[in-house]
């Protein structure tokens, strides 16, 4: 069972701001920074960069401060006997990089509706809330690799995702987050296991089921709601990564669920 004490979004505070409670609180606290802060760890006082999550168990010395200009966080203080939390292998005490910053300040603002609002599903909520917010932390922590570049690489790769028929090309998506084009494809390839390119046509040919299974488009419509202004072209990539024409691949599976092909 969770159950939350305090919860605040966009906290500011200037920039004498020092948070010390040697003793540390009864209960977890997590913080989530949005500006750079100063953190004691291992007996030093060490800087780190915004989006750094840091989570304290009970008892535990706490002390952070703002570092040269206001300070902004997230933070929550609860208390839980769900093993997700106690039995997660994440450090207590020690900042790490959060890789998607943004979509955990979401879950964050979900929260605290939540938890401001007796819902009938109030207890479960939160509960699935959290679980998330933990999950999310955990692949932060855990993960190896380009994390300087994670956090755009994946809004990137979200853009692609959610807006197949924009007009991408790999000089714009590299333009996009000031890198070169062969680095963002080296990059993009090591990081999610496909290539920036090979994103956007399964993209859009994922789209393009969508519309061709439960929609009135004509295969034309279809082929340029989903970023083709070539018909043609439209059916060659559909029939090589489907095995099918867009206009055969209606007909056999029609009554099926896109997701299933």
């Amino acid at each position: 069972m969770n159950q939350i004490y305090y919860i605040e979004t966009d906290a500011t505070h200037e920039s004498n701001f020092v948070f010390d409670i040697p003793q540390g609180h009864p209960c977890w606290l997590l913080v989530i920074t949005k500006t750079p802060a100063q953190f004691w760890v291992n007996g030093h006082l060490k800087e780190y960069p915004a989006h750094c999550a840091v989570l304290y168990e009970a008892h535990q010395k706490i002390y952070y401060r703002a570092c040269g200009g206001q300070y902004v966080n997230d933070w929550l203080r609860f208390s839980s006997d769900e093993t997700y939390i106690s039995k997660a292998t994440l450090p207590f005490g020690v900042p790490f990089a959060l890789d998607d910053p943004e979509y955990c300040s979401k879950l964050f603002e979900l929260l605290i509706v939540e938890h401001n609002f007796n819902r009938d599903y109030k207890e479960s909520s939160v509960d699935c809330l959290l679980r998330t917010l933990f999950n999310k932390l955990l692949e932060s922590y855990h993960h190896e690799g380009f994390r300087a570049q994670y956090y755009n690489l994946l809004k990137l790769r979200t853009a692609i995702q959610t807006n197949p028929g924009e007009h991408w090309t790999v000089s714009k998506m590299a333009q996009s987050l000031q890198l070169s084009a062969g680095y963002l494809q080296s990059i993009y390839k090591k990081t999610f296991g496909i290539s920036c390119i090979e994103d956007v046509i399964n993209s859009r040919i994922r789209l393009a089921k969508e519309y061709l299974l439960h929609n009135t488009l004509s295969i034309a419509e279809v082929a340029f709601h989903c970023g083709y202004h070539n018909v043609e072209h439209f059916c060659r990539q559909f029939k090589q990564f489907t095995g099918l024409t867009p206009g055969k691949f209606q007909v056999t599976n029609r009554n099926l669920p896109a997701d299933s092909n």
